[in-house]
């Protein structure tokens, strides 16, 4: 018999709450690291940020099934496992499950010792497999899913650790791109918290006379339209983690409101005179200068000091030397298997483009260029001439000191409109500035007509 060790980790997906708190529990008392999920897309999303090693999955759930969840695991993951649970057993349906991937399946009612055989005989394989993995394999991820050998990400991963130990209020920076939300997952899903909801929360997305009813829920008969009492986010989140993306752009009132939630853990609905106590750990991001911000009297100080107990920051893209490679092939792997096409090799020239590039849109803008390139070249080779033309010139761009800044500032901005495919949304954003203002500076710069 296998003896469990804590490194082990489950993932239990069934939208029976009492079946899903009977296997934590049991798997629990055996030593293993279980984490759970109702359905199948908070799966998916765990999946994302956290290491798991077995996935233990019921048949039939609203929505996706657990078929559709087997199949996911076997294209994107080489290193789970999956067992499969169902009260409707079936030949064709055991057939179908061992077929799609599922090393393991079992028909309801089971008995405890069914179950930890049947999760004992899977880790069997799973140990097996990781004494014979190549130690350059081992070493490409974290503990979090996430990818990345720098010192600057070893710091990263630190900082994790130590915040997902906490429920401290942790403040996350970094440029557009660098990953804040997924760094938010890992803290969630390697905390106490992580059975319960993660719920993020773009400030930036949410009109400002529409964020308050949606953090805060509001009651029936409150503004025209509330024909329903209806929970918002700060609810929705209660004994997990709310996530607040871009919180520098939220207005000064609801700043206030904020530090109400943050000093009391309480929430007022709109129209509603009573406060509603939440159990919530707080996670927040922003890429701009928060102490700038609040220089400028653009951000209160009391809620950045509340925010700011814990803070981790991401490193861009540029300062992560090797880490462009390691997150090149991973993402290379991934779209070609997305694709069924076979898996790009890059020539040293064209890692050496990708390696000194300056990478304004940071490792969202590597995954949008690595599936352009699997989509697009027809070999299995990339050379620098298969780059896009950014990409491939900017070592013959002008960059002597003698510019004047508006030809630095235009530069840039091409560069980050070029980045993200001309879309100026997205541009706005990397660069810190509202969509007139970029419109503005295409107009009077860059002598651009804007679409």
């Amino acid at each position: 018999m296998v003896s469990p060790v804590k490194k082990d980790s489950i993932l239990v997906v069934d939208d029976a709450p009492d079946t899903l708190e009977l296997l934590q529990r049991n798997l629990e008392s055996r030593g293993y690291q279980v984490l759970t999920a109702p359905h199948v897309m908070e799966a998916i999303e765990i999946l994302k940020t956290t290491a798991i090693d077995l996935v233990v999955t019921d048949l039939k759930m609203p929505g996706a099934s657990g078929m559709d969840l087997i199949r996911h695991v076997r294209e994107n993951f080489r290193d789970i496992e999956v067992m499969m649970i169902t009260g409707y057993p079936t030949i064709e349906t055991a057939v179908k499950a061992v077929k799609f991937g599922a090393e393991e399946y079992l028909s309801k009612p089971f008995t405890d010792t069914e179950l930890f055989s049947a999760v004992e005989k899977v880790f069997e394989k799973v140990h097996g497999r990781r004494m014979t993995r190549p130690a350059w394999h081992r070493s490409q991820t974290s503990p979090y899913g996430l990818i990345g050998e720098s010192e600057a990400m070893q710091n990263v991963f630190s900082a994790i650790a130590k915040a997902a130990s906490t429920s401290a209020t942790t403040l996350i920076t970094g440029e557009s791109g660098t990953g804040k939300e997924l760094v938010a997952r890992a803290i969630h899903y390697n905390s106490p918290r992580n059975s319960a909801p993660f719920v993020p929360v773009n400030c930036g997305a949410i009109p400002g006379e529409l964020l308050e009813s949606e953090l805060f829920g509001h009651i029936k008969g409150a503004f025209t339209g509330a024909t329903e009492t209806r929970a918002g986010f700060f609810q929705t989140a209660d004994g997990g983690t709310i996530f607040l993306d871009e919180i520098s752009e939220t207005s000064l009132s609801m700043q206030v409101k904020l530090l109400r939630v943050l000093q009391d853990k309480e929430v007022y609905m709109v129209g509603s005179t009573r406060p509603r106590k939440v159990d919530i750990r707080i996670l927040a991001s922003t890429n701009k200068d928060l102490v700038h911000l609040v220089k400028k009297g653009l951000f209160r100080e009391d809620l950045f000091f509340r925010l700011n107990v814990i803070t981790i920051e991401i490193p861009p893209l540029r300062e992560r030397g090797k880490d462009i490679f390691l997150l090149t092939q991973y993402f290379a792997t991934q779209f070609a298997e997305e694709l069924g096409k076979p898996k790009l090799r890059f020539s040293e020239n064209a890692l050496s483009v990708l390696k000194n590039y300056h990478w304004p849109g940071n490792v969202r803008e590597l995954e949008n260029v690595v599936q352009r390139l699997v989509v697009m070249t027809e070999g299995d080779l990339i050379e620098v001439p298969d780059l896009p033309s950014l990409m491939r010139f900017s070592a013959l761009q002008k960059t002597g000191l003698h510019r004047t800044l508006a030809e630095v500032e235009a530069e840039y901005i091409r560069n980050v409109l070029a980045s993200v495919e001309g879309n100026k949304t997205r541009a706005a954003e990397i660069l810190g500035i509202d969509r007139k203002t970029l419109r503005e500076k295409l107009n009077k710069k860059l002598k651009v007509t804007p679409s």
